[in-house]
């Protein structure tokens, strides 16, 4: 076993090389890149009722198909493409999935107006800073907390669709506005310093 295999994770990633990485890499890492957040916003919806890893599969894929994740190329995109992407089988070809993707695109594109950025809309709801949990389990990490509940809701308000609150939980989970790597797993303590470099930096750009 390599040093790297030897660190120790939190289990929910040790099925698959691609688990692992996006859990070395992304996972609780302060995403600050609209576009970015806008990725992962709508791919945590494509997730509703199938496993993270049908997605993380088909994550090229989705880039492909939603112009890289551009919000003001996605807003635009008309009916036919809608059927286009339907056509699409390296996506989730739900229908109701796929229109809310467009419309979510335009309701952040509403955010980013009112806003400046959705970074600055989002990160307000955390003052900033994330959230450093100490779970010493994967059970002992919610489902959701009031906190989602109310990013829901205003989501929800602004028109946005597929962002209920276990849905938004398992985003800031993702996106870094929570930290909830397990006590035991390497990358808590490093994702608890002040300074975490924006996972914009990543490969996948």
């Amino acid at each position: 076993m390599s040093k790297v295999d030897a660190k120790r994770r939190c289990p929910w990633c040790l099925g698959s090389d691609l688990y692992r990485r996006y859990h070395d890499e992304e996972w609780g890492v302060p995403v600050h890149d609209d576009r970015r957040l806008f990725e992962l916003l709508i791919l945590e919806g494509a997730q509703a009722g199938l496993s993270w890893s049908t997605i993380l599969n088909k994550r090229e894929t989705y880039r492909r198909a939603f112009a890289r994740f551009d919000p003001r190329k996605v807003a635009r995109f008309s009916a036919r493409d809608a059927k286009r992407l339907l056509a699409d089988p390296g996506i989730v070809r739900n229908r109701l999935k796929i229109a809310s993707t467009i419309s979510n695109a335009r309701a952040f594109l509403a955010v980013q107006r009112e806003f400046g950025s959705f970074d600055a809309y989002l990160w307000a709801f955390v003052d900033g800073r994330p959230l450093q949990n100490h779970p010493k389990s994967m059970k002992e990490v919610p489902a959701r907390t009031i906190l989602s509940d109310a990013l829901s809701k205003d989501l929800k308000r602004r028109r946005f669709r597929f962002v209920g609150s276990t849905i938004m939980y398992a985003f800031m989970q993702a996106v870094g506005m929570v930290n909830d790597h397990i006590t035991t797993c390497y990358r808590r303590a490093q994702l608890a310093q002040p300074r975490t470099a924006s996972s914009a930096k990543l490969r996948g750009r």
